[in-house]
């Protein structure tokens, strides 16, 4: 980022009946900051309480004992259903746009209302009861939604995973959470592409004793094998219930889901959310940084299986009393005017998509956006990775014609919601900067020795100094690491693994992570999964994995392997094909790696750390920034390497 592009500065366009802008920003949120139990208390009379909380917040990031809203009780669903009944029962809540449109579908909130009170009952006469996990391993059709309000309504734990996991990713996730019903389709549709998902599940699922039953919904007419006594098609399940069920009251604090995020270990972790704290965040953010108004359609084009759409989908959404969107298809299907034809189709005001979508439909040419209707749209929003100011203007200019107001969000799985981010009206926008914090949220920037950065132009490691409602309380089965992850590298901070720069007008940067956790895509992989899934090839002896600049992605997976001696003399065609199917199985091909490059040995310290820094700049072709590599055990490796990296890209240039 040069200081040129750091000024390049939109001013704020202010909204339709909007007063007072970035002067009643500063001050509502220095009230926040001020009295934050003031702030919160209003905040969540946004929702309705079955009975009053009797404090807001307890606790703080000294002891790690945070507790929002305690003792109070409401429920998830009523609140994003039952309470907009009496004046909004044919409204439309969610439109559903199919893989193919002709299979489009309206859900208004009486509708949303009987199949989510079908489905409860379903689960309930299944056995599923408070406090139990369901996995969800559905692709985006409207069944997703109705299976995580029916668990958010009778207070069983939802645990979603994202439909092109392989069945081990399936089922180390649902060993982990225990789940006791596994919710899945017979196939999957995307892009035109099917996914054999039940397929993928039956592997999944085989020999784990918690799962008692395979709900599975049927999407196509292909049939699939049915196991006696597990398995049982949904449809005929929800026929013999009836469409009502009473919300449970619900603890503030009690667990509304589980979502498992790559972390810097092998493991994914399993983030819990709670149910008062993240549905006030999440609706209240919602409303604000999108500028929602009442008759907007609103259109996120995240998966469920991700926060974004658990976030910005269905819970935030739906407590506004919103019209949402869910996208099945993807960008480039059956071209790549999709997004444009579904925003002038169904006249969408508010578009909430990733960079990597954006840069790919760049790529592809404006006369593509130029074919549709965009007058509705009055807000663009950007999610999963800092935008580059290149793909920044693009959507600014030909996609939003430079009338929208572009919302670039940063937040994270662990935060529940968006954290920091410009406001429609609100702020100047600066293309590639997430700008300024939201109502509540206080960044910190700290050096690596952990002493807090003030003022403005610095950089550093980005953590937050408070709690905010949303934020996750424990991983799964696992406090300890809950707590040596995000609360042991500073003490008193929330670390969020980010590294960012505060400029000189004060706004945010986000620069990437500090951590093994790449954002591909969007989307966080650990490297030490992936580099166990390639160990696991019975062709490599090690391997290294390091993010590096992708023209699409953002970052693109690079990894370095070491042959086993039996298999030196292997065809490096075949070692490439072997690598990228070993990651596709055990994991998914979101994380099969984008470069396999073949190599003698890797950069260790004597203490035998691979020194990932060297890796990155090979990768990133800056042969003469490695730094300092006299402390490593070998030396003599590097030049190797770079040899190899040499070598690759002459044979694949560009």
């Amino acid at each position: 980022m040069t200081a040129h592009e750091e000024k390049t500065v939109y001013p704020a366009k202010a909204e339709p009946g909007q007063s007072g802008g970035m002067a009643e920003y500063q001050a509502e949120y220095e009230a926040s900051q001020a009295d934050p139990a003031a702030f919160w208390d209003k905040i969540a009379q946004r929702l309705d309480w079955f009975h009053p909380y009797n404090s807001v917040c307890q606790g703080d990031f000294h002891s790690v004992a945070v507790n929002w809203f305690a003792n109070g009780k409401l429920n998830v669903a009523h609140n994003c259903i039952d309470r907009h009944l009496k004046d909004r029962a044919d409204q439309t809540a969610i439109i559903w746009e199919a893989d193919d449109p002709a299979d489009n579908r309206h859900i208004s909130y009486a509708e949303l209302h009987r199949e989510v009170c079908r489905l409860a009952n379903t689960l309930t006469a299944s056995g599923v009861r408070r406090g139990d996990r369901v996995c969800i391993y559905l692709p985006m059709i409207p069944e997703l939604a109705f299976t995580m309000l029916a668990c958010a309504r009778i207070g069983a734990i939802h645990s979603i995973v994202f439909a092109g996991f392989s069945a081990d990713s399936l089922r180390d996730r649902i060993l982990d959470c225990q789940a006791k019903v596994v919710v899945t389709a017979n196939e999957g549709l995307r892009g035109g592409r099917v996914i054999a998902l039940k397929q993928i599940t039956d592997k999944a699922v085989e020999g784990i004793a918690s799962v008692e039953k395979v709900m599975v919904v049927r999407r196509t007419e292909v049939e699939v094998e049915m196991k006696p006594g597990r398995d049982v098609w949904l449809h005929e399940e929800l026929a013999k219930e009836r469409a009502y069920c009473p919300a449970t009251w619900m603890d503030a604090e009690d667990p509304l889901f589980i979502l498992y995020t790559s972390g810097s270990t092998g493991k994914p972790k399993g983030v819990l959310h709670t149910t008062g704290g993240y549905l006030t965040y999440t609706s209240f953010t919602h409303e604000r940084v999108f500028g929602y108004r009442e008759g907007d359609i609103y259109f996120c084009a995240a998966d469920i299986g991700w926060v974004t759409g658990h976030s910005y989908i269905i819970y935030g959404p739906l407590a506004n009393g919103a019209t949402t969107i869910m996208f099945e298809s993807t960008p480039l299907y059956p071209d790549p005017g999709r997004y444009w034809e579904v925003i002038e189709r169904h006249k969408v005001s508010i578009f909430y998509t990733a960079p990597t979508a954006i840069r790919a439909l760049a790529a592809e040419g404006s006369s593509w956006v130029e074919k549709s209707d965009r007058s509705s749209l009055r807000v663009l929003g950007t999610v999963g990775e800092p935008i580059n100011p290149e793909a920044w203007e693009w959507y600014y200019r030909e996609v939003g014609k430079e009338r929208c107001t572009i919302v670039d969000t940063w937040w994270q799985t662990e935060t529940g919601g968006i954290m920091i981010t410009p406001q429609p009206g609100v702020n100047d926008l600066k293309p590639g900067s997430a700008t300024l914090p939201f109502y509540g949220i206080q960044p910190v920037i700290v050096n690596e020795k952990g002493e807090v950065q003030e003022g403005n132009g610095v950089s550093g490691h980005l953590c937050i100094g408070r709690p905010w409602p949303s934020m996750a309380r424990t991983i799964w089965g696992d406090h300890e690491r809950y707590l040596q992850t995000y609360f042991s590298t500073y003490k008193g901070y929330y670390f969020t693994g980010d590294g960012c720069r505060r400029d000189d007008d004060g706004y945010y940067w986000i620069t990437g992570r500090v951590d093994d956790v790449l954002n591909v895509s969007g989307h966080r992989l650990g490297t030490a999964e992936i580099e166990a899934s390639i160990n696991g090839s019975e062709l490599i002896s090690e391997s290294a994995v390091v993010g590096y600049p992708h023209k699409i992605k953002g970052t693109g997976i690079f990894a370095y392997v070491v042959l086993n001696r039996d298999a030196e003399s292997t065809d490096p065609d075949v070692v490439e094909f072997s690598v990228r199917e070993q990651v596709s199985r055990d994991i998914g091909k979101i994380a099969r790696p984008d470069v396999v490059l073949l190599v003698k040995g890797l950069p260790k310290t004597r203490s035998g750390k691979i020194m990932r820094r060297i890796l990155r700049k090979i990768a990133e072709h800056e042969y003469k920034k490695l730094g300092n590599t006299s402390t490593l055990a070998d030396p003599s490796v590097v030049e190797g390497l770079i040899e190899a990296h040499q070598a690759f890209v002459e044979a694949n240039p560009g």
